[in-house]
């Protein structure tokens, strides 16, 4: 029997280059997608309907959403192939809500996979992609969890090749202040820095307006510097620091947590390719 559960891993913008605004009112962006190997949990079981509940953490985030990107996903997915079934999914909510680290998005690409396994369809990760495309332009690149180029409003991607990420120690940080996408893109600059080559030389060009938004987001990066690489992911406000291993990274984590106790830390590693 398939297995009822999927992680929704968490996603990290290694660099998010902007570089103007699109007609359709979307950015046009570059980055470098990578995912950790934790992230929020789902699980399915048999219904006639199609049900969430939402327990974990940071459940109580997500009270009251009656169109959550998880029931999205999967009303997508049973309309795309007529599944006449249906099916109840709860989902652990591990990860902070508005985090920059595609929580929602992360949930939609867990369920199509997951839903997928269980109503047993005739589908690949193509057809997962396409779907995802509908839901957000973070959840193609959650369908995978691979580390890709994005493009375009990010849904445009390619894989890592000369570019290719270590499999290393992450600390994740997060000074536990929800920030909306789309009030960090009303508040960057509007100017075009140029584009992104290289993800350790890139930058993230919504960090500024993040940070204006929430100043400890500057906080949470300086208690990373003695990190190898440390940045903001996405529109913030989690930042992000990678470790040459456990040790480093969990001595860290335990002089961030002692410091600063009402902030949220998550111990991971890069998922491989």
């Amino acid at each position: 029997m398939p297995e009822r559960y999927e992680t929704a891993f968490a996603k990290l913008n290694l660099a998010l280059h902007v570089r103007g605004r699109m007609a359709d009112g979307y950015h046009r962006i570059e980055t470098v997608f990578a995912f950790v190997e934790d992230g929020d949990r789902l699980t399915v079981t048999g219904s006639d309907q199609l049900e969430l509940a939402i327990e974990g953490p940071f459940a109580a985030d997500l009270a009251g959403q009656d169109d959550n990107l998880v029931l999205r996903a999967a009303r997508a997915l049973r309309g795309r192939y007529a599944v006449p079934r249906g099916a109840r999914l709860t989902l652990e909510k591990r990860l902070p809500v508005a985090s920059g680290i595609g929580g929602g998005s992360a949930d939609a690409a867990a369920a199509l996979r997951l839903l997928a396994r269980f109503w047993e369809l005739p589908t690949d990760e193509a057809d997962l992609i396409e779907i995802a495309a509908s839901l957000g332009a973070d959840v193609p690149a959650c369908v995978p969890s691979r580390s890709a180029w994005g493009e375009g409003r990010g849904d445009a991607l390619r894989p890592l090749s000369d570019d290719a990420l270590p499999r290393t120690s992450v600390l994740l940080v997060n000074p536990r202040r929800a920030l909306s996408t789309a009030a960090v893109f009303r508040a960057w600059d509007g100017v075009d820095r140029g584009p992104l080559t290289a993800w350790r030389d890139g930058r993230n060009d919504l960090q500024p307006a993040a940070v204006a938004l929430i100043p400890e987001i500057a906080e949470v990066l300086e208690a990373l510097g003695g990190a190898d690489f440390a940045r903001m992911s996405g529109s913030g406000a989690t930042c992000f620091g990678f470790y040459e291993d456990e040790a480093r990274r969990n001595s860290a984590a335990a002089a961030i947590a002692d410091a600063r106790p009402d902030w949220w830390l998550m111990r991971s590693r890069l998922r491989p390719d």
